[in-house]
């Protein structure tokens, strides 16, 4: 079994989409069958799924308001995971 800090993404911001209107930004711990952990992490039910895009890409350019301290994302929620740092900030 291979160590937390082994994991490619263990540390790095990433940006989990679903297909509603909540999204989560925040410091990838570690995934298992349960889903995915993060740190620190913003979670934002926006009003309509559109109005996500802008707001990644003003985190990106600004930074994580952490709203949560560590939340664990069921993986049926998943439907993209990306680092925050490949987002073309606005």
């Amino acid at each position: 079994m291979s160590r937390k800090c082994d994991l490619p993404l263990h540390g790095l911001t990433v940006v989990i989409d679903t297909a509603g209107p909540r999204v989560y930004i925040g410091r990838f711990d570690h995934e298992d069958e349960q889903g995915i952990l993060l740190m620190d992490a913003d979670v934002r039910d926006r009003e309509a799924v559109e109005a996500k895009v802008p707001y990644v890409r003003k985190s990106a350019k600004f930074g994580v308001w952490k709203n949560t301290d560590r939340i664990k994302v069921p993986h049926s929620e998943v439907v993209s995971l990306r680092r925050l740092s490949e987002i073309e900030a606005e």
